[in-house]
């Protein structure tokens, strides 16, 4: 199932891409991870301990282009280290968008990833946060990758993970992305409970 929402999704993202006065392929993408608590039906064997969030469950790792559109998802256990799930993630990448020759990441991926991107062509950067910086601060390139899992976390199945199996998990964000981008195509704007 998640191979034919891949497909649709690819299909979509050419779409909003050309709409917005870009390539159809991206050049470039964003990298990130974001760990969820998960429900009493997901398997303790699917499940792990993010010891830096304290959060039992499942680690949601993506890559977006620079719009913010899904070019792939990775779901595992929490406990999976961003640099595993991102030398997944960067192969994949590597094979199926060509075009792409660079990309960011946070401080959380190891060097040895960077060089591993180096071998596929795509030159990676590791984007640090500021130390003298205070409160909230919004990272170059970065923030995109987290405006996209804050619209993926308006979805209210994706909230938690209810998924039985990681690759059901990766299909519902592969829905997600879709409705996004049907109504970013068709330029609906729903009334949602937020502005009440």
């Amino acid at each position: 199932e998640e191979g034919v929402f891949d497909q649709f999704n690819s299909l979509l993202r050419r779409q909003v891409r050309r709409q917005e006065g870009r390539e159809a392929e991206p050049s470039a993408c964003v990298i990130d991870s974001q760990s969820i608590k998960t429900s009493t039906n997901v398997p303790a064997s699917g499940q792990g301990v993010d010891a830096g969030k304290k959060i039992v469950g499942r680690k949601r790792s993506i890559v977006i282009d620079t719009v913010g559109l899904l070019l792939a998802v990775l779901v595992t256990a929490a406990s999976v280290q961003d640099s595993v799930a991102g030398q997944a993630l960067i192969e994949k990448v590597a094979a199926e968008h060509p075009t792409v020759r660079k990309t960011w990441v946070d401080g959380g991926y190891r060097q040895y990833l960077v060089e591993h991107a180096a071998t596929l062509g795509i030159d990676m950067h590791i984007v640090r946060r500021d130390p003298a910086a205070r409160g909230f601060t919004a990272l170059p390139r970065r923030w995109t990758v987290e405006r996209t899992l804050g619209w993926l976390m308006n979805h209210r199945r994706l909230a938690r993970d209810y998924e039985a199996h990681p690759h059901r998990s990766e299909a519902m964000v592969h829905l997600a992305m879709i409705n996004l981008m049907t109504r970013r195509l068709t330029a609906e704007s729903t009334p949602s409970w937020r502005g009440t």
